[in-house]
């Protein structure tokens, strides 16, 4: 049987709501009827909320896309969540990587930069592209940078919230 890989983000995004939820948090999945949010978060009073971008990878990948939107800054409120959901079959660990905007925005920018400077296998120029990816630990970017410090973050998550 063939991976569904929307079944694999819709996963996902539950996983992370729940996780969320375990936390005293409110988490709505918006079963893609916002943009730029997957998930919808509260406090408990509803007073103070988080807009929350999923994007999903296989534990053990070395990346993954997050496209190009990921280089727009969307407020301090604004936050991603890279979730490794491992297969079914599979005994590795769920993954979270909790990171604000406008930092994974500065990284994948510059990262897309530096590409786009350095010379394909062959020497020839990179083609412009829409895509962008995130490295996953133990790997790192192109320039450099690793999400290792944003592993199971919750608190950048939480403290917006209180």
């Amino acid at each position: 049987m063939g991976e569904n890989k929307n079944a694999r983000g819709s996963s996902a995004q539950f996983f992370v709501a729940g996780e969320l939820c375990r936390r005293d948090l409110v988490a709505v999945v918006t079963m893609g009827n916002t943009p730029n949010t997957d998930i919808l978060c509260s406090n408990t009073e509803g007073t103070k909320f988080v807009h929350i971008q999923v994007k999903t990878f296989v534990p053990g990948n070395k990346t993954v896309t997050v496209g190009q939107k990921a280089e727009k800054e969307f407020g301090k409120n604004f936050i991603w969540v890279l979730a490794g959901i491992p297969k079914a079959d599979s005994d590795k660990a769920f993954e979270y990587y909790i990171i604000p905007s406008d930092e994974l925005a500065k990284q994948v920018k510059s990262a897309h930069e530096k590409w786009m400077s350095t010379e394909g296998k062959n020497g020839q120029k990179h083609n412009e592209t829409t895509m962008r990816t995130v490295h996953i630990p133990p790997a790192t970017s192109i320039t450099g940078w690793s999400i290792e410090k944003y592993k199971n973050k919750w608190e950048i998550i939480e403290s917006l919230l209180k």
